[in-house]
């Protein structure tokens, strides 16, 4: 049984700081389908159309019939235990500096043998595990062997906390706490376990409202001016808490209704885009540096990003047709941080949720999501280790026929539907 994490000590300003070594993360093209399911938490396995074939590790053909019908498809990671082993030497300086590491020789019941790490809590050969994909710090898929039946402080594993970004014990700065979703966060966060929650508010003279009041008088809570479209006020801050901040999350957006002929003038379409994508761009270019620099800084150290986007980032919708681009924009730029981040093992993790069930969407029908059920999605997204979240019905129904023929989604979209 995995024992309750305890808080980790001050940090000894006299030892040295541990650099930001990544794991091995050369991948042929082929095996990047594990990583883009694990990127979305599935584990999913090559499996032949042709003779029904389960295969690992990855190949151009299958291993049984030579067939090239091959589709990645989901499993339930059910297997044996065949045997284990504890590396206490290791040439790979990632995992040098986080030696004992556990590694385990799992029989899938699908057919498969696999090399995969293993949870503090599976015992010894022979017994049942189930077998996870995981992102590591270099953003590439990797296998975990979890127990059957696992524990309630499972997440506090040594080896799963280096693969994911658990906000327990972590500094948190939420950019937009005014809202009802930036609200419903920080208390989805300070559950959780933040040991700091830093609340960005726009326009301080402005009456907060009972919500921010609520929040504000959590002991983890502490308020700080933020707005995204000051420049000047975003470096302030970076420069204030940006070398504790542990983690970044990005809910300030600006959200308005109707597209192109609907409403005159650009004014609107300009206040979308300064806070949807320039205020992303400012928040990266002052926090993304201090965040890299302290990816390896101990058991808290930097480890994540996340961006709110939308699942009108995909393919716009009509109706909200100037915030779509503003998303789509964002969307982007997101892709280029992560691209960013990535070498010093920072996950950036991009929100796509569907409508929300805020003052902007009131003539939305139903379903709608609640605000609270984004935040508890948001903070699973990081005790997870997942980099693209999908949550509610909506967005995934939508993503389900992006996927299937984003020209069909486009013609669908603009006939209302």
């Amino acid at each position: 049984m995995t024992m309750p994490m305890m808080r980790p000590p001050r940090k000894n300003p006299v030892l040295r700081t541990r650099q930001m070594n990544l794991p091995p993360g050369a991948r042929g093209r082929v095996a990047l389908g594990l990583t883009a399911a694990a990127a979305e938490g599935r584990f999913e396995l090559q499996t032949c159309e042709d003779c029904g074939t389960v295969q690992y590790p990855p190949r151009e053909v299958c291993h049984k019939c030579l067939s090239s019908a091959l589709r990645w498809r989901p499993q339930s990671g059910e297997g044996a235990l065949l045997g284990s082993t504890t590396l206490h030497h290791s040439n790979d300086l990632f995992f040098r500096e986080r030696l004992p590491w556990r590694l385990g020789l799992v029989h899938l019941d699908a057919g498969p043998t696999l090399m995969v790490h293993l949870h503090g809590e599976v015992g010894d050969a022979p017994t049942r595990v189930r077998v996870g994909a995981r992102l590591d710090r270099a953003g590439q898929a990797v296998l975990i062997a979890f127990p059957t039946e696992g524990s309630p402080h499972m997440a506090d594993d040594k080896m799963l906390r280096e693969m994911t970004s658990d906000p327990k014990f972590r500094k948190v700065l939420v950019t937009d706490g005014k809202t009802e979703t930036g609200q419903a966060l920080v208390r989805a966060l300070v559950k959780a376990g933040a040991d700091i929650v830093w609340v960005g508010h726009a326009e301080p003279w402005k009456k907060m409202g009972d919500g921010l009041d609520d929040i504000s008088a959590l002991p983890q809570v502490t308020l700080v001016p933020l707005d995204l479209t000051n420049g000047r006020q975003v470096t302030e801050l970076a420069g204030s808490i940006g070398g504790k901040v542990d983690i970044v999350i990005n809910n300030a957006e600006v959200h308005r209704t109707f597209g192109i002929g609907a409403r005159r003038g650009t004014d609107v379409a300009k206040a979308e885009m300064d806070i949807n994508y320039f205020g992303l761009l400012r928040l990266a270019q002052e926090f993304g540096p201090a965040l890299k620099g302290r990816s390896a800084d101990g058991a808290t150290g930097a480890t994540a990003w996340v961006n709110l986007l939308s699942i009108y980032a995909l393919s716009n919708f009509p109706p909200h047709g100037t915030f779509s681009a503003s998303k789509a924009a964002a969307h982007s730029l997101a892709q280029c941080l992560r691209a960013e981040m990535r070498p010093a093992g920072i996950r950036v993790i991009n929100v796509f949720p569907g409508p929300i069930d805020d003052e902007w969407n009131q003539h939305t029908p139903p379903p709608k999501l609640a605000p609270a059920t984004l935040a508890n999605a948001i903070v699973k997204a990081l005790r997870d280790g997942v980099e693209d979240v999908y949550p509610g019905d909506v967005a995934q129904e939508w993503l389900e026929r992006w996927r299937d023929n984003p020209k069909v989604l486009e013609r669908e979209l603009a006939a209302g539907g």
